[in-house]
Order: structure tokens, then sequence, then C-alpha cells
């Protein structure tokens, strides 16, 4: 028989780590008036940390009186406690901490290499202070850069830039970014911006850079021309010059021709004005977006014709920059539970709903929006506010139909022997791990190329729709 009294090791250890009796390291941590002696036990940091690890096992590790002696003045008193006490004991309470000490205290334990903190904090800054994150772009980005071990921060950081280009591009703080950052962004596939705002930002940031230049081009000599020109020259194979409209290229990146290199220029007047002309060059793709919500199927352009249909609008009335909802994952069949039982466990109760299913061995995509509640109880409701959609192909927007309810008592179906239920007719409905369409006569929706009768899916998702 074994027994573990795991709490009380730890009650025991925190108890060391107050009274730091027998102590063998001396720690000096913060400088002048904020400084403050600290006093640990080797054999402990030798087992949590690697940097006390290396040091302590080093013979020039300074010593007085036979205690090691190290300094920290770029550490607080209140962070290295906070510090030591997570060594001694694992415990560690970030909510106690102010947003900017948080980010020290990532620093500082990267420089005491404690790995498991390391993960800790940025997991913590990633899940509960993003608008912290989001309010300071600039400042964190560079810290984050300094530091290779911040990589789920980094990732986050330009992830969220990318999705959200207005956090930063938007920013008074924008122009002070470091020149390698900007150039990072600017090479991102995902940066979620058209390229002539792209350009527009960088002639900013160049400006800024330079303040004795004149904004009129026309008025430059030759030395401003030179000084813009090594400017702007790291960044010129990031901008992806050819899907820039033909009006923008004249009015907004023609006058610059002073800065780009000869050859590019002409071949943009090429391909703008004799565009049957052959160009034997490598055009870039144009930057494709990641979506901001969890859909393995489609994308952002997707979401914003849900959100025009959802408000009855032009299909292409929002873009992706423009949505008003938020769309969060509910189910999805193949991680949840291809069963009616999966699909009411998460989706019941949840308010608005979008269902979005990927035909078998096609290219089609179906589903329909229910603005009420899903329930197991059976029942069913009216609304002129559901409709149902189909996409001949899931890549072509133009595919896209979309029909509404007619306001029938069977607008949305609800029975626990079911899943998504759409229609009198059962217009779009899921049933025993098949999907099927207009099945019988009593339809509540206009037929907008749904299959009718049975087909299978690849897989299915259930977004919950939240207005911002």
């Amino acid at each position: 028989m074994s027994f573990e009294y795991c709490q009380e090791a730890i009650s025991d250890y925190e108890k060391l780590f107050e009274t730091d009796e027998g102590y063998d390291v001396i720690i000096f941590a913060g400088e002048n008036e904020n400084g403050k002696e600290i006093h640990a036990f080797s054999n402990i940091l030798r087992i949590r940390s690697q940097y006390f690890r290396t040091e302590l096992s080093n013979e020039l590790t300074k010593k007085k009186d036979g205690k090691f002696i190290f300094n920290f003045p770029n550490i607080s008193p209140q962070l290295f406690k906070i510090i030591l006490r997570f060594i001694y004991c694992g415990k560690i309470d970030l909510a106690k901490l102010q947003r900017l000490d948080v980010l020290k205290l990532l620093i500082a334990v990267d420089e005491l290499k404690i790995q498991t903190l390391i993960i800790c904090i940025q997991e913590y800054l990633i899940k509960h202070q993003h608008e912290f994150l989001q309010q300071n772009p600039t400042e964190i980005l560079e810290m984050v850069y300094q530091h290779e071990a911040f990589t789920d921060l980094w990732n986050y950081c330009l992830e969220e830039i990318c999705a959200k280009p207005d956090i930063l591009f938007k920013s008074d703080k924008f122009i002070n970014l470091k020149a390698p950052l900007l150039e990072l962004l600017l090479k991102r596939d995902d940066l979620s911006l058209n390229e002539i705002d792209i350009w527009n930002n960088l002639i900013k940031w160049c400006f800024f850079q330079n303040p004795s230049i004149q904004k009129d081009v026309k008025k430059w000599n030759k030395e401003a021309g030179v000084i813009m020109e090594r400017t702007i020259h790291r960044f010129i194979p990031s901008i992806r010059f050819y899907h820039i409209s033909s009006a923008d290229f004249i009015t907004k990146v023609y006058p610059f021709k002073k800065v780009i290199p000869k050859d590019l220029v002409n071949n943009l007047l090429v391909f703008h004005m004799a565009p049957d002309e052959q160009l034997n060059i490598n055009i870039q793709s144009p930057r494709k977006p990641k979506c901001i919500y969890d859909s393995i199927f489609i994308n952002n352009k997707h979401f914003a014709m849900f959100s025009s249909w959802i408000e009855k609008k032009n299909q292409f009335h929002y873009n992706e920059k423009t949505i008003p909802f938020n769309f969060n994952l509910l189910y999805r069949a193949s991680r949840d539970g291809n069963t009616a039982t999966a699909f009411h466990t998460k989706c019941d109760n949840k308010g608005a709903t979008i269902v979005i299913v990927k035909i078998n061995n096609s290219e089609q995509i179906v589903g329909g929006y229910n603005p009420l509640n899903w329930d197991p109880i059976v029942t069913s409701a009216s609304t002129y506010d559901s409709f149902l959609f189909s996409f001949k192909n899931k890549d072509d927007l133009q595919s896209a139909k979309v029909g509404y309810s007619t306001g029938n008592q069977y607008s949305i179906r609800y029975s626990s022997n079911f899943g998504a239920y759409f229609g009198g007719g059962s217009d779009l409905v899921f049933s025993g791990g098949n999907w099927y369409g207009y099945t019988n006569t009593s339809c509540s929706y206009p037929k907008i190329g749904i299959p009718e009768y049975g087909f299978k899916a690849d897989d299915y998702e259930v977004f919950q729709v939240v207005k911002k």
C-alpha cells in the first residue's frame, strides 16, 4: 500500500520559503533604494531552474562567508519573490499583478530559464490579457521579438495583428515600429490589408523615419530621393504591386517611382497599360488572410455573407473587415460526434446559430440560420428571420443562393431524435447519420439547390452567432 501527501510537502516547502532558515544563497534583487536582499537554498534552486543549476556548478560564481551571491538589479524584489515562491512550491497567482508587471515577470523568468513558468505566463497573457496586447502592439512585439523562448506569445501577436491590422496600422505607435518587425509583417501572406493600404502605411512610416523630407515628392532634391530610396529599399520585395489596382498604382504608387527599381516600374506600367502583353516575371500570389473563425472549410468572406443575410441585406453588404457578428464554434461532427445527441449537447439553448454542411464528394456547402434556440423537446417555431443557403461551389461566392422562411409554424423544428431541423417539408434535416432535403411537399423555404432526399456530408459545423 502506498500513500501520497503532496499537499503536505507543498505546505512544508512554502513554510521554508517564508522562514528561509539555514539558507546558503543571497540574492540582491532590484537596485538602490528599491533593492532588497532575498535568501534561498541552493539545492532547491538547482532542481527548479536551469540558470541556477549552471551558475551554482560554476566555480567562478561569487561566494561570501560560504554563501553564494547573486545580483539581479533588473528584477524587482516583488517579482523575484513571486518567482522564488513558484520555485519552492509551484504556486503563482498572476491575476494579482498589474499587466505590465506580468510582462516584466515573463522576461525575468526567461532569464532564469524556468520553462514551465514561461509557458504558463504566455498562456495567461494570451487567454486573459488579449486587450492589453491589442493596446500596446509595438511595445509587446518588440519585447517578444528579443526573446526566442516566447514562441507562443510571438505567434499570437503576429496572428492577431494580421487578422485585425487596425490594432497596429491605425495606432499612433505604428510609425515607431522597428524596421525588422515591419518587414516581418509585410512579408506575411495572412496580413488582412488591401495591398494599397499596405503601401500607404509604408510610405507614412518612411516619412516618419526621415522628418526632414518633404511630403510633396515633386519638391524632393537628389539627396532626398537617395535617403528615401535607402529607407524603403528593404521593403520593396514584400509589396505585392501587381495586386494594386491601376487607378491606385497611377495615383498613389507611381509618384514615388524614384524609390522603386526602374525595371519594376516599367513592368508595372506594361502590366496596367497593356494587360495582353506577356511579361516574363513571377507575380506573387495575393495575400490570403487567415480565417478568424474556427472553420475547416469556409473563410472570412463566407462569414461576411452570412452576416449580410442575417441582417437581410445585399449578400455582399459586409466584407471581412466589417463583420458585425462573432461566430463561435459550438460543434463539429468529426470532433464532437456525428449524432443528434452530440448536436443537442453542444448546441441547445445557445441562442442564434448557423449550421454549415460540406456535402460528400463535392465542393458544395449547404446550411441554415436559426435565430432562435435549439431544443430537444418535440415542437416547432415560426420565424421570418431563418434562412437556408447553398453554395454550389464553396470557393465561388457568386454560386451562393439564400432562401428565407415563409414564416409558417415549422420554420424551425425540434426533436431529440434529430439534429438541426429546418422546415415543414424536412427542407434540411439531420437524421440517423445522414442529411435530407425537401423530403415532402410541406416546405417552409424555397428550393435553392439543396439536394433532395438523402445525402452524405464530409463534416458539418455549428456556430453561435453573437452581435459584436
